[in-house]
């Protein structure tokens, strides 16, 4: 069995343990697309019946049929819109809402029964792992965590090796950097980031002082599934409005010639290449590059 039939495989297995291919999802009377419907109804800013179609990728007649159905149970309710009074607003009624409420209550209750409480965790982690694959999430620049310097140094160790050839001593490089950081940082003018969708850690990216009036930018790392995706310019533009909260008149960051994409991305973001020196580091022939910026 392969990778692809193993997702197949689980597929099969939760549909069928959870009830999800029932005609009578939790004994509702209602099929599994119905019960998903009315959720979607469940909300503050109730969409339009169409675009609650697109949204779900259903025949927007089926979509019409079932709403009808909601109406004849008493769940739901037409009113005239506001704006084009040929379109029609669709609102839950008190009922429609306990109904939606029952429903997710009941749901949750399943899974508590088939899944052992102490293992509730680790499925949650999991999911959100398989949604990460699947690029599903919002992507979070958020403060470092414990666990997070030793991804840093690894990433960074594994990646360059990878793209570069450079051997351990710039993961010693990195690891120096991140220890003085982590013992000695100013949390006011100096600051680390992770880019991160759920638990997948998806890159990094620091500013800490060089002098006074110049901010340094360290340790900027993107993944290589988040690459072209902009994620590198919100990082980038992140680090930047902290320097300029902190005081900082300008901003220094040190990179490699060969690093042609990130060298692009400072330059369409205001930096101006100030050197460039031939040199051996990391076990190979490189050109190091300085950049800066004012702010």
């Amino acid at each position: 069995m392969d990778a692809i039939d193993r997702i197949r495989a689980f597929n099969r297995f939760y549909t069928g343990h959870l009830g999800l291919l029932s005609r009578s999802y939790l004994g509702s009377g209602l099929g599994l697309t119905e019960v998903r419907i009315l959720h979607d109804l469940d909300v503050e800013n109730v969409p339009k019946a169409r675009a609650l179609a697109l949204g779900l990728g259903l025949d927007e007649g089926y979509v019409s049929r079932v709403l009808a159905g909601f109406e004849r149970r008493g769940w739901l309710e037409r009113r005239r819109g506001a704006g084009d009074a040929r379109v029609r607003d669709l609102a839950l009624t008190v009922e429609g809402r306990a109904a939606a409420a029952g429903l997710r209550a009941a749901s949750r209750a399943a899974l508590a029964e088939v899944i052992p409480a102490a293992r509730i965790g680790a499925v949650a982690a999991a999911l959100s792992e398989a949604e990460a694959a699947f690029g599903i999430g919002e992507v979070v620049l958020r403060d470092l965590q414990p666990g997070d310097a030793g991804w840093i140094i690894g990433r960074h160790g594994a990646l360059y090796a990878e793209d570069e050839g450079f051997d351990a001593t710039f993961e010693a490089l990195v690891a120096d950097i991140l220890t003085a950081f982590l013992r000695h940082h100013d949390p006011a003018r100096e600051r680390g980031w992770i880019a991160a969708r759920g638990n997948q850690r998806l890159g990094s990216i620091f500013v800490v002082a060089e002098t006074p009036q110049m901010a340094k930018l360290r340790l900027v790392l993107v993944e290589r599934c988040e690459r072209g995706t902009g994620l590198a310019q919100r990082m980038l533009e992140t680090a930047m409005g902290f320097a300029q909260g902190a005081g900082y008149t300008g901003m220094r960051l040190w990179t490699h010639e060969s690093h042609r994409a990130a060298g692009r991305l400072y330059a369409r973001n205001g930096f101006i290449l100030t050197e460039a020196t031939p040199e051996r580091s990391f076990g190979q022939d490189v050109v190091a590059q300085v950049w800066q910026r004012a702010l």
